[in-house]
């Protein structure tokens, strides 16, 4: 389906993207376009005017903050996290997740920004960065705000980012004794997620998200309440999981039932987890 006429923006600078997205009502920003175009053919979205953020190359940028904090520019590609020595240091489970994204052609156009602003339930990196304690940094014509990974993800479709406003980076912490994991079940070998899981595990405890069972992600809080205690072997973990299922309330689609939902979260949750915990670094 051809897409209706839309008007067109390339700014050169956050400000001037800022300053279009402020003035226009129906404006939206563009970055790897691997889902709103998808969206515009199917007529399921129809914005005025589209704010091409291609020029921006400050947002394409990896580095470290002043207070060693990872951070990802919003137009940083899946393919760059890969391929990025910065998050291979700081928190490696960050490219391993962004190399099983869909497939090459993907990975090479989407970004990290346009992944997050979507907040589709079952896309890979909203539980892993709420469990990385990730913050992100809004920009609108009032200045900057920095909100919680938390805090940013409000809905199917709805994040933080409000009219007139633009993502333009993530900050990560970076691993100490902290190992990370992620697991699943996708829909084919480079799928999207029936069921995914995200888990940190440290000195302090473990952090656990569950992906794909509500409109955000999920903090498995009993079950990190159980682990607090610092034992993680096989048979506290999977004890720790026990009634994680039936505290959720995922969907049912042809991919799966709600009860078969609730079982893949228990069951990706104690993976998770064993594998953050061997990799801790101790």
């Amino acid at each position: 389906m051809l897409l209706r006429e839309v008007d067109y923006a390339r700014p050169a600078t956050i400000e001037e993207a800022v300053s279009l997205l402020a003035a226009h009502e129906g404006a939206r920003a563009l970055a790897g376009g691997q889902t709103p175009v998808n969206v515009m053919k199917a007529r399921a979205a129809a914005p005025d005017v589209l704010v091409d953020l291609a020029d921006l190359a400050e947002l394409r940028t990896i580095g470290f903050s002043s207070d060693s904090l990872l951070e990802i520019g919003a137009m940083v590609t899946y393919t760059q996290l890969v391929g990025s020595s910065e998050v291979e240091v700081a928190r490696p489970i960050l490219a391993e997740v962004a190399a099983t994204i869909a497939d090459v052609q993907v990975r090479n156009r989407g970004t990290v920004g346009g992944n997050v602003c979507v907040s589709d339930p079952t896309n890979h990196l909203p539980p892993l960065l709420v469990v990385l304690d990730a913050s992100f940094t809004i920009r609108g014509s009032d200045g900057e705000r920095v909100v919680s990974a938390e805090e940013f993800f409000m809905g199917v479709y709805m994040t933080a980012v409000g009219e007139g406003e633009l993502l333009t980076k993530i900050s990560v912490p970076p691993a100490s004794d902290t190992g990370d994991g992620f697991s699943g079940v996708t829909i084919g070998k480079h799928g999207t997620y029936v069921v995914d899981a995200a888990a940190t595990v440290s000195s302090e405890g473990a952090r656990i998200a569950i992906g794909c069972v509500a409109a955000t992600p999920v903090r498995a809080t009993e079950m990190e309440e159980r682990l607090a205690g610092g034992d993680f072997s096989d048979d506290a973990v999977r004890e720790a999981a026990k009634g994680l299922g039936a505290s959720l309330d995922p969907p049912s689609d042809v991919h799966g039932s709600a009860d078969y939902r609730r079982s893949l979260a228990e069951t990706s949750a104690v993976r998770a987890v064993l594998q953050a915990a061997g990799r801790r670094k101790t």
